[in-house]
Formats: structure tokens, C-alpha cells, sequence
């Protein structure tokens, strides 16, 4: 009998961010820093006017493009925030997520054999999404003396012929790494100069520090190259509501919404309405959460200073990517044993990359007790591990 699965899927390796979470999951009294998941609840005007939604009926399919009222308010906030014009009815999609607006963003563009230049570390998804649409994923490791930005000279290693697709994951998961203007520009440059097209993943772009966030977008000559990939998840606190955006170049939207008209329909229409108000009337709650996740963001860093673990200074998202290269093991076997000895859940950095080896995500999307107390148990653990090294 002949097997029923595809060999490709088959060859695609399971998330490594689960892993630990659902070990620590079962295990008592463990704390998880694992999870990129907001712990504020929805605002609750958006809360609200989902119900409200509910309650008028409003439960039919949308449009596949996504309620006109929301493409419209989606490219009003994108004016606002990145500086960048789109017409909410022919370069704007509402996804079931920006994980889905990935997925079919690189179906639509990609022919086989095609190459795709994946910075990393990064998000999981974008190495499996590429293999699913038959393109060639090229990974392009970034380095920590470098905070972890892309630049030029990385491009010119990977660059060939073939490379139709550049990812720009910033704000970055899991490094929280950002791109400056100055950053972007020679990189757009290079974009240009080699005719290649960008997938611009912004989802934690409400999610800057020190800095306002830029779009590649924005640059003279990228708003045709470039898909601005966005959502409400992490910004908005609205994870489980599954809603996401994309907007780009007309003739690639248009295939976008062809292929999601096919496979999803439609997001979810309670989402959409819930999405709308935060739009309109919730950047105040953002922005609240923003500071929120800065405090804790200095605090990791502070304490990361006085227990002498070496992480540059992350701008964006809500992650730090500490080194763990002096205790001489493996990313994999670290996040091992601190799970195991101090019942603290991370990440490790290979999960994003084989050029994550040395490092940790440590999610600040939590309490300001929990990160006290789970930093109280690394510094245990790193104690422990230092003391050994000292006794050889």
C-alpha cells in the first residue's frame, strides 16, 4: 500500500517553539517564557463591538477581500503609521492572520525553483511556507556583533541568479532586532539593483522602542517591489481572534485574493468588525501596552547586565535573545536543563535557525512577577553552571 502522504510535508520539521511550552505545560509549578503571545486581554472596545456584532447578526460571509470598511481603515492606519498609500479595494487582503498572508504570498510569486532569502533567526514559518509553494529557501545567517540586522554584504553571499524573494522580518522574532531607515536603504538599493521582490513581515511593528518603526515600503522605489505584511495579534492583543492583512502591488493582491478565495473564503467576520474599532479607537490601549512591555523590556536587560549574561540591547517585539555560548553546550541542551533543573521554559535559538546556536528567545510577554521570578531561577541555574566551570 503505497503511503498517502506527500514526501515534502512529510520532510518539514515540527515547529521547535512548542516543544518546551508543552512540557512545561504539564510540569507544576514551571514558568514558560516561551510563548510569543500577549498577556493583556483584547481591548475591550474591540471585545465589544465583536459582541455587538454578534448580537446584530452579523455572523454571514464577507467580501473574500475582507470587509470594505476594515481595507479602509487598514490603509488609513498604514498612511498614519508607515508613511504609504494603498487602495483599500485593489492592494488590500484580510487574512486568517499574517501567517496565512505569508503562505500565500510566497504561492502567488514563486514558481519552482525560484529562491527566497530568509534572514535568520526568524520566524519558523517562513523556511516551510517556502518549501510548500516549491521555491528554494536560502537562509542568510545574521549576526549578534551586527544586533542582528541584514545587510548588504549578507545579500551578496546569498544573491544569485535565481533569488526572486527577499524576507524582511523586522521587528524580529526572536531577536527583537529592528531596521533603521539608515539600515534599510542600502538594503532597498541592493533590492533594486538585482530586481528582486520583498515580503516586508511588519507584524510587531506597533511594538518599537526608542525608535518609530520604518517600512522598506517606504523607500523610493520599494512600494511595488514590496508586500507589507501586518495583523492584529501583537499589537492589538488579539491572538485567538486570527486576523491579519496584507496590502502590495495590485496585479500581486489580485492573485493573492484568488488563492484565498479558494482556500479560506473569507477571515473570520466577527474578527473583522472587532477590528475595525480598534482601528478607529484603540491606539491609546496600544500604545499603553507598548510602554508596558518596555518596562519589562528594561528590566530583563538591567538584570541581564548584573548576572554578566552577554544580549545586545533589542528595539523591537517583545523578545531577548541572550547568549548562553560561554557554558559551552548546546542551545537545545540549555533550555534542557534549565526546564528540567529550574522548571523555566525557553526557547532554543536553533529553533529559528542553525545560526540561532548559542542563544535563547526569552519572551517578555508576561507579568512583571513571573519574569522576576523566572530571572531569579536562571541566575540559579547560571550560578550552578559557573561554580562547575570554576572547579575544573
Amino acid at each position: 500500500m503505497r503511503s498517502p502522504l506527500s514526501k515534502k510535508i512529510i520532510d518539514i520539521q515540527p515547529s521547535g517553539i512548542r516543544k518546551f511550552f508543552d512540557v512545561a505545560n504539564e510540569m507544576k509549578d514551571a514558568i514558560s517564557l516561551g510563548v510569543g503571545e500577549p498577556d493583556f486581554d483584547t481591548p475591550w472596545r474591540i471585545r465589544d463591538e465583536g459582541i455587538f456584532s454578534l448580537e446584530k447578526g452579523r455572523t454571514f460571509y464577507t467580501s473574500n477581500a475582507g470587509l470594505k470598511e476594515l481595507r479602509q481603515e487598514i490603509c488609513r492606519y498604514l498612511e498614519r503609521k508607515i508613511h504609504v498609500s494603498y487602495n483599500p479595494m485593489k492592494e488590500t487582503l484580510v487574512t486568517v492572520g499574517g501567517s496565512e498572508a505569508i503562505d500565500v504570498g510566497l504561492r502567488c510569486m514563486l514558481d519552482p525553483g525560484d529562491e527566497v532569502l530568509i534572514p535568520q533567526p526568524s520566524y519558523v514559518s517562513y523556511l516551510p511556507c517556502t518549501v510548500m509553494a516549491d521555491g528554494v529557501p536560502v537562509a542568510v545567517p545574521l549576526k549578534n556583533e551586527n544586533e542582528f540586522k541584514l545587510t548588504v554584504e549578507d545579500l551578496e553571499k546569498y544573491t544569485t541568479p535565481k533569488t526572486k524573494i527577499l524576507i524582511m522580518p523586522f521587528p524580529n522574532n526572536p531577536t527583537g532586532s529592528i531596521m533603521t531607515r539608515d539600515d534599510l536603504e542600502p538594503v532597498a538599493d541592493f533590492v533594486k539593483e538585482h530586481d528582486l521582490y520583498v515580503i516586508s513581515d511588519e507584524i510587531y511593528s506597533e511594538l518599537t522602542y526608542q525608535t518609530e518603526h520604518v517600512s522598506i515600503a517606504s523607500l523610493p522605489g520599494m512600494r511595488e517591489r514590496t508586500v507589507v505584511i501586518n495583523g492584529f495579534s501583537k499589537g492589538f492583543a488579539m491572538t485567538g481572534w486570527r486576523l491579519g492583512y496584507c496590502c502590495g502591488p495590485e496585479e500581486i493582491i489580485e492573485q493573492m485574493t484568488k488563492l484565498h478565495q479558494f482556500a479560506i473564503m473569507c477571515a473570520p467576520t466577527t474578527s473583522q468588525y472587532a477590528a475595525v474599532e480598534g482601528l478607529k479607537n484603540c491606539e491609546d490601549e496600544v500604545e499603553e501596552m507598548r510602554r508596558s512591555y518596555n518596562q519589562r523590556r528594561r528590566f530583563l536587560m538591567h538584570e541581564f547586565r548584573r548576572m554578566g549574561l552577554e544580549c545586545f540591547e533589542p528595539f523591537g517585539a517583545f523578545y531577548v535573545f541572550p547568549s548562553i555560548k560561554e557554558f559551552g553546550m548546546s542551545s537545545e541542551e540549555f533550555a534542557t536543563r534549565l526546564l528540567q533543573e529550574e522548571k523555566v521554559a525557553v526557547v532554543p535559538g536553533t529553533a529559528f535557525g542553525e545560526c540561532g546556536e548559542g542563544f535563547l528567545r526569552i519572551s517578555y510577554a508576561y507579568s512583571l512577577d513571573d519574569l522576576k521570578e523566572a530571572l531569579g531561577r536562571v541566575e540559579r541555574f547560571i550560578t550552578r553552571l559557573r561554580e562547575k566551570t570554576g572547579d575544573k
